[in-house]
């Protein structure tokens, strides 16, 4: 019985190590994918509640962000030629959806942030002691 247990825990870890490794090859592709998928997203999205547009929302009010990379993302949708920004991308809870762009969350979305840490670090641009 305890080398069964054994069996199955490396076989998990086995299966843990070869999709942090597949992760690491591919992760452009990811990153690339999830970005393009976000801008088709933001440019279907539309408040009668589909679920893409309920993942953005979702998306922008727990990162407290606006966009795929800042708030002037949503100028190139007709969401925001008809209504302006959605609700999502309030600062303040009591915000009503304008086009005043003080009013919005503007920062970057983490994701992006740790990709340029991170490649930064592989591109070897820190000093080696």
């Amino acid at each position: 019985m305890l080398k069964l247990y054994a069996m199955f825990l490396t076989l998990i870890f086995l299966v843990e190590l070869v999709a942090a490794i597949v992760g690491f090859v591919f992760r452009h592709e990811i990153k690339n994918s999830f970005k393009n998928n976000y801008e088709k997203a933001l440019k279907q999205y539309n408040s009668t509640g589909d679920y893409r547009s309920h993942a953005v929302d979702k998306i922008q009010s727990t990162l407290h962000c606006c966009g795929v990379t800042d708030y002037r993302d949503w100028t190139d949708t007709n969401y925001y030629s008809e209504k302006g920004f959605p609700k999502s991308c309030c600062k303040r809870e009591d915000c009503t959806p304008q086009r005043d762009a003080d009013k919005v969350n503007n920062e970057l979305i983490g994701i992006f942030l740790a990709y340029c840490l991170s490649r930064a670090i592989t591109n070897n641009q820190y000093e080696i002691v």
